[in-house]
């Protein structure tokens, strides 16, 4: 690969979180609008529903993904180079977590062993985790000059 073409795949570090903000952002859309049709067509019990969707964000977003928006944010903003491959929002094993959780939910959905009321209301809380964590990744963007100081040399 020429010069040329892997300077255009470099990003500053600040593009690196809009580009972060924006794969959260989609992913948590994707997933809770896959849980938001299931829920949907088997008109099941909306407290229920809601209940298991509020208890799979709180643990998700609190215990995996704040944890993960901190550990990148830090990363991205403290790597030596100002320009990174575009790529470099999520580092090897992130991209490996993610493939693996795409895999096994994919195969779990298709198997059909889960009523899909339930499989609904966990997508649901985990697409809201997913989102809100984009939109923490974009605040940290809109906001890099303070997030450099929050998270510089940490």
């Amino acid at each position: 690969m020429s010069n040329i073409s892997k300077d255009i795949l470099k990003v500053s570090k600040q593009t690196l979180l809009l580009i972060a903000g924006l794969v959260w952002l989609f992913a948590g859309f994707r997933v809770f609008t896959l849980g938001k049709d299931d829920v949907s067509n088997n008109k099941g019990n909306i407290i229920l529903v809601l209940g298991i969707a509020l208890v799979i964000f709180y643990l998700f977003f609190n215990f995996i993904f704040r944890k993960m928006l901190k550990k990148h944010t830090k990363r991205i903003v403290n790597h030596e180079l100002e320009m990174r491959c575009l790529f470099a929002f999520f580092d090897k094993k992130s991209y490996f977590i993610m493939g693996f959780m795409m895999f096994f939910g994919i195969g779990i959905r298709n198997l059909g062993i889960f009523n899909p009321i339930y499989l609904g209301s966990f997508y649901l809380g985990l697409g809201a985790a997913l989102f809100t964590s984009g939109v923490f990744f974009l605040i940290n963007w809109m906001n890099y000059e303070n997030t450099k100081l929050k998270y510089i040399n940490q």
